[in-house]
């Protein structure tokens, strides 16, 4: 099976990113871990586990450079993570892994057995893990945990877009961005009876989000990693501090 990567390293109009000031750059897919930048990192990665063709959805003059420089492909971004993936599905097709660029210890291992273990009949499917596997690889971490039945989860910054039907997803990504944070909002687009079963208690992350992807005709499905360290992205100065740690940089 071919398959092609999206990076996505854009940035907010007239906003500076904490981490890129934090760390003294402009971009924090620039920010430099084990002597190499972030994009570099992550760009690795999706190459080692396969990927024949990698793309960045970027418009940082400096982090188009970068991505030249390593041999990417470089599509403008659109206004929002979810709208960029869009874009790029009429340039890439499908499949197609989508991460970001300051998924600062991506690992080429990890998306394979991802890959691995995404459900033959699944258009869509996203990594979390479970929030006893992130704490034991990195106890020092703090996530937004996503509360269900079935555990505490964390994302993990890497989509998989099976088939053609997956672009019937990108407007249901787009209102799980808005409210990510808030899982109970989430869940209320499936009507009050799943919201009573998620207050409650007695509603599994899995269940709910095959249920939000069958709402917009595919089918989603959610892959455990046994991988903690997959969590973990420099969102915060302090995840920063907590990857140069984890790497001795």
């Amino acid at each position: 099976m071919t398959w092609s990567a999206l990076i996505l390293a854009g940035s907010r109009p007239g906003t500076t990113d904490p981490v890129a000031s934090y760390a003294g750059v402009s971009h924090k897919a620039l920010i430099r871990l084990e002597g190499a930048t972030l994009l570099d990192r992550v760009a690795a990665a999706v190459r080692a586990a396969g990927a024949t063709r990698v793309a960045v959805s970027a418009s940082d003059r400096a982090v188009v450079v970068e991505a030249m420089r390593l041999g990417l492909e470089v599509l403008p971004p659109a206004a929002g993570p979810s709208a960029s993936v869009a874009a790029a599905l009429t340039v890439l097709g499908t499949p197609l892994l989508v991460t970001t660029a300051d998924h600062a210890l991506l690992d080429g291992a990890w998306i394979a057995r991802f890959l691995t273990d995404v459900p033959a009949e699944a258009d869509v499917a996203t990594l979390l893990a479970r929030r006893d596997v992130v704490e034991a690889a990195a106890p020092a971490t703090r996530r937004t945990w996503l509360r269900f039945a079935d555990g505490d989860w964390s994302g993990c910054n890497l989509f998989w877009l099976a088939t053609p039907e997956a672009a019937l997803a990108i407007g249901l990504w787009s209102q799980v961005e808005a409210d990510r944070k808030r899982p109970w909002r989430i869940v209320w687009r499936l009507g009050p009876l799943l919201l009573l079963r998620y207050l409650f208690g007695r509603l599994t992350l899995a269940a709910a989000v095959r249920h939000l992807g069958r709402r917009a005709g595919v089918e989603t499905a959610v892959v455990p990693s046994p991988f903690g360290l997959a969590a973990i992205d420099v969102d915060k100065p302090d995840d920063l501090d907590l990857v140069r740690t984890l790497t001795g940089s």
